[in-house]
């Protein structure tokens, strides 16, 4: 998977100059980033997930994966691009040496096959839940702000999600949904 799909980084890198959206803590290094805050939605802001992706895939990759202690797995998922971590964290009270990326967030890879009990300990909601899927989430941060002397608004959103997926048989996924959307 690219996040350079889409044109994701070029509306990653304008994002990168909006204002600060979340009552948490702003990063600007993104080699700072605490990796299991980022994905429990603890802590961060959507500019900084955006400046910690754009130095996880872009031209300092080489430098931020060994900084982070990852090595790129194949994925069977083309929608999530896969990592094992040199040493385990430790997110929702679990531990994983396994972390995805989907386009808007990290997602921890847990060894957990129902993810209902996860679900409730997170009051996470499911929107789909079928004997072969589950997918919910639970909103974070929920905000729109017109851009002064402009019409523009941005609409941002920090989401804990929790699902399951077929390329992950008894693994439930669990993380944190960054996004900004240009009205």
């Amino acid at each position: 998977m690219s996040f350079h799909r889409n044109g994701t980084l070029l509306l990653a890198a304008f994002l990168l100059s909006a204002p600060a959206s979340h009552a948490e803590t702003a990063e600007k290094d993104p080699s700072r980033i605490d990796l299991a805050k980022l994905i429990e939605c603890t802590t961060y802001d959507v500019p900084s997930y955006n400046e910690f992706a754009l130095w996880l895939t872009g031209p300092e990759s080489a430098t931020a994966m060994k900084t982070l202690g990852l090595s790129e797995l194949p994925s069977g998922n083309p929608l999530l691009r896969e990592f094992q971590l040199s040493a385990p964290v430790t997110v929702f009270g679990r531990q994983t040496s396994r972390i995805a990326f989907a386009s808007t967030g990290p997602l921890a890879v847990l060894d957990e096959a129902d993810p209902h009990p996860l679900a409730k300990q997170l009051g996470v909601t499911a929107s789909v839940d079928r004997a072969n899927k589950f997918l919910g989430e639970k909103e974070i941060v929920s905000r729109k702000e017109r851009q002064e002397n402009s019409d523009t608004v941005l609409d941002t959103r920090i989401l804990l999600d929790v699902s399951t997926v077929d390329s992950h048989p008894g693994k439930t996924l669990a993380g944190c949904s960054y996004s900004i959307e240009v009205e």
